[in-house]
C-alpha cells in the first residue's frame, strides 16, 4: 500500500462521497500561466522519476480516467504525460467491447491489458464502464451472455465488489492505482460540445452520439456517484478532479502522479562487486580495441 497525496480531491473512503457538493473549477482561481508553470514543474518530474521508476522494476503504476464525453482526458493524459518516455508507458482506450471481449467475463479485457513492473499504465476508461455506461443502460447486460440465475438485483453491488477485490489483489501484487474522475459541468460539456461543432479543427471529435447521453446525465450522476463511493480504497483511490478548468486540472493530475512516484522513492538499482569487476573487463577490452 502507499500513502496517499493530501488533497481536498481526494474521494473518502468511508462513503462519504457527494457527487453534488464537487465542484466542477477552482474556488479562486489562478491565471492559466500559473497552472501552466505547475504542469511543467510536475510533468518535469515524471520524467526522471519515471526513469527510476523503470529501472527499479518492482512495481507498477495503473492510472485510470474516467469522466463524461468532453471532460479533457485525452488532453490530460497527452499533457501531463508529455515528458514521459514512451518506452515505458501504455496507453489503453476502451471502447465498445468486441465479441471476443464478450465471451469473457468483464474484467478479462483490461486485465490483459495490465502494465508489467517498471512501467505505467493508462487506462482511457475501464472496466468502470461496466458500472457506469451499462448501469444507465442495462440492455447492454444482453449482449454479455451472463448465467441465467445471475441476481440482477444485486448485481452492481457484485461488480463493485469483485473490482474492491481485485484492485485489492494487484495492489498487494505491487501495482501502485490512481484513479481520477474529470468532474466536468453540464454548462461546461455543452460549451465544449458547440465548439467541437463550430471549430473545423474539431469537427472530428464530434459524435451525435455524445449528445445524446446527455439526456442521460442524471442517471450518470448517480452511477458515478455510487462508484465512487463503492470503489475508493486506500489501495486505490478515486481522486474528483475538477475538469471545468483544463489546466487546473492537468496541473492537479499531475502533481498527485508525480507525489506518488515520489512516495514511492524508486532508485536505479546497485551494483555488485562482481558486476563491477565485469565493468573493468569490458572497458579494459573497448579500449584495447
Amino acid at each position: 500500500m502507499f500513502e496517499q497525496f493530501p488533497t481536498p480531491h481526494l474521494v473518502p473512503f468511508d462513503g462519504g462521497f457527494v457527487l453534488d457538493s464537487q465542484p466542477t473549477a477552482p474556488e479562486t482561481p489562478e491565471p492559466k500561466k500559473v497552472y501552466k508553470q505547475r504542469l511543467l514543474e510536475h510533468a518535469s518530474a515524471l520524467y526522471e522519476l519515471q526513469r527510476k521508476f523503470y529501472a527499479h522494476d518492482k512495481q507498477a503504476l495503473l492510472l485510470i480516467f474516467q469522466a463524461m464525453d468532453a471532460a479533457g482526458k485525452d488532453s490530460t493524459i497527452r499533457h501531463v504525460m508529455h515528458y514521459v518516455n514512451p518506452a515505458g508507458c501504455q496507453v489503453y482506450s476502451f471502447k465498445q467491447p468486441s465479441a471476443e471481449e464478450l465471451d469473457h467475463d468483464f474484467l478479462w479485457r483490461s486485465n490483459k491489458r495490465l502494465p508489467q513492473r517498471g512501467r505505467i499504465g493508462i487506462f482511457n476508461r475501464s472496466y468502470y464502464e461496466e458500472v457506469l455506461v451499462v448501469r444507465v443502460h442495462p440492455e447492454y447486460l444482453e449482449n454479455q451472455k451472463l448465467p441465467a440465475d445471475i441476481d440482477r438485483d444485486t448485481l452492481w453491488r457484485d461488480r463493485f465488489e469483485a473490482i474492491r477485490n481485485m484492485e485489492k489483489y494487484l495492489a498487494q501484487n505491487g501495482v501502485v492505482i490512481l484513479k481520477f474522475w474529470l468532474n466536468v459541468s453540464r454548462d461546461e460539456q455543452k460549451r465544449r460540445f458547440l465548439a467541437r461543432l463550430d471549430e473545423p479543427e474539431k469537427n472530428w471529435k464530434f459524435s451525435a452520439s455524445d449528445v445524446r447521453e446527455r439526456r442521460y446525465w442524471d442517471q450518470y450522476m448517480v452511477a458515478y456517484e455510487d462508484a465512487l463511493n463503492a470503489t475508493s480504497r486506500p489501495w486505490a483511490p478515486w481522486y474528483a478532479i475538477p475538469a471545468d478548468n483544463k489546466p487546473y486540472a492537468r496541473a492537479i493530475v499531475a502533481e498527485i502522479i508525480a507525489s506518488t512516484l515520489k512516495a514511492i522513492d524508486p532508485r536505479y538499482p546497485s551494483v555488485t562487486k562482481a558486476q563491477r569487476a565485469r565493468f573493468a573487463e569490458a572497458r579494459a577490452e573497448l579500449e584495447g580495441e
